[in-house]
């Protein structure tokens, strides 16, 4: 029997696409579950696929990996999608495609299985992320080739498989959800009417405002080339660094969004996303930047986020256009050392103060008191230039 190389979570549809590889597809099935820090991987996993007639089960802790490799990298670009989305899910998929193709090749397969539904964007992260790591890759996509349109037709499937699943199954939330440690995904079911709010029991990793916090905290975050690497002056593992900010961002309500988005397929769709320690990262991200950086980096850095935001959401990650704008951004964030100090209250991130030893800042200079190096014919060139330029 050929082997597949199953995406498997453990819930209703990977649990169905599981008997069906083996029913509908006569294939000898491997699952592979990511550990990317979602936090919902039940202890009878194992045993639950192997019941369900998996050949092997691996599960990975891949959350030092997804942070130190993915979510640093994307950070130092201060990435977000269409001004405010910041690609919790997108950038979870090459990491898990780069790992599907390569569990395929140590057990000498190179056919892959996914869950992604038909209409979203995770199907085409999935697989143009594996064909680009491997040319020959056979990936099965389920919903796009079987009969099934409904979570009643997989729970028939259930039924008639005797596909044992918790009750609880039959109950879950009215919507869609992805989590890893960078954020928590809603989407689907009740929310796609826009005139429904989302329910406010369905947020489970912040606070709202009105239950936020009543009493403001200082946080301090150390930059070392870019990447945080201290919070509170204790030095702490990439993944720990957003253990800790995801806690105290959602104690004080940070971080909740809800869009209309622009799926890759041209569809628009609602997403809600919870990301705590994702915004105040980013916020003290650029406040470091203001120091380090020069007026022209910052706007040459900036201009690259549209396309670099773009790539990723778009499944591209393993292309050549993101590794050199991967390349620009790595060789600007080279200055971005320091320490950057934030008051969080109520939704709200407010600078404190910023410190740097690679700091452009001259406090003589810009002064209003004091001449500080620049003077008045220095401005009257200035002007007088830019009015030249713009003449001609």
């Amino acid at each position: 029997m050929e082997k597949v190389i199953l995406a498997y979570s453990g819930g209703l549809d990977t649990s169905v696409i599981l008997k069906w590889l083996q029913e509908e597809k006569n294939l000898e099935v491997i699952t592979y579950t990511a550990d990317l820090g979602q936090g919902d991987i039940s202890e009878d996993l194992e045993e639950k696929a192997k019941h369900l007639g998996a050949n092997k089960v691996i599960v990975e802790d891949l959350t030092e990996e997804f942070i130190s490799q993915y979510v640093f990298p994307m950070f130092r670009c201060n990435t977000i999608f269409e001004g405010e989305y910041l690609l919790g899910t997108a950038i979870a998929r090459p990491l898990i495609a780069k790992k599907l193709v390569e569990i395929g090749k140590l057990e000498g397969t190179n056919i892959i299985c996914h869950g992604a539904t038909g209409k979203g964007n995770d199907q085409i992260r999935f697989e143009i992320g594996a064909h680009a790591l491997n040319k020959n890759i056979k990936v099965i996509a389920p919903w796009r080739e079987w009969d099934m349109v409904s979570r009643t037709d997989l729970m028939s499937y259930c039924k008639t498989h005797q596909i044992p699943m918790p009750a609880s199954k039959a109950e879950e939330p009215p919507f869609s959800m992805d989590e890893n440690l960078l954020h928590i995904s809603y989407e689907g079911g009740v929310l796609e009417d826009l005139k429904n709010s989302p329910p406010e029991e369905m947020w489970l990793n912040t606070k709202s405002l009105e239950k936020a916090s009543e009493t403001s905290e200082e946080v301090s975050i150390e930059f070392s080339e870019g990447d945080p690497v201290a919070i509170n002056n204790k030095k702490l593992p990439p993944a720990e660094i957003f253990r800790t900010l995801n806690t105290i961002g959602s104690k004080h309500g940070i971080g909740r969004i809800d869009i209309v988005e622009s799926r890759v397929t041209g569809m628009k769709s609602r997403g809600c996303y919870e990301t705590p320690g994702g915004t105040i990262l980013l916020k003290t991200r650029r406040a470091m930047e203001s120091l380090c950086l020069s007026g022209k980096e910052i706007k040459a850095k900036d201009n690259l986020i549209p396309e670099y935001a773009a790539l990723i959401y778009e499944g591209l990650w393993w292309s050549n256009k993101r590794l050199e704008i991967q390349d620009k951004v790595n060789s600007i964030s080279k200055k971005v050392s320091g320490k950057v100090s934030v008051k969080l209250y109520k939704g709200n991130i407010i600078s404190v103060s910023k410190e740097s030893l690679n700091s452009l800042y001259d406090e003589n200079k810009v002064s209003f008191e004091e001449q500080g190096g620049f003077s008045n014919e220095d401005m009257q060139s200035h002007i007088e230039k830019n009015i030249l330029d713009f003449d001609n």
